[in-house]
């Protein structure tokens, strides 16, 4: 009986070193498999961000550019429509008693 005791003890024993030796090999395999997918989620979330930052970029470059062919527009037209009635009020095609121009020889 006395026997049968050690040797489960034993056999406990070796499973338990066997088992520890086996984790701490494959501790070893998975620290560098582990900092090879570190360093590919790294540059995963890298290029993600450099992505937002970009569409950020580009959003913000759409919405300038049409703000300003906006403005231009509506300035365009202010313009257009004041000089016009600048002209309008200038010239008046239907006053014929002014003299003529003199001409110059």
């Amino acid at each position: 009986m006395n026997v049968r005791k050690w040797s489960g003890v034993a056999l406990s024993a070796a499973l338990a070193v066997g088992m520890s030796a086996g984790v701490a090999f494959a501790q070893q395999d998975t620290g560098a498999k582990r900092d090879i997918q570190n360093a590919g989620h790294a540059t995963k979330d890298a290029a993600v961000d450099t992505g937002h930052g970009i569409g950020r970029g580009t959003h913000k470059a759409y919405h300038k550019t049409k703000h300003g062919t906006k403005k231009a527009w509506h300035s365009t037209k202010y313009h257009s429509k004041r000089a016009a009635h600048k002209v309008h009020n200038t010239v008046d095609p239907d006053n014929t008693s002014s003299a003529p121009a003199p001409q110059a020889d």
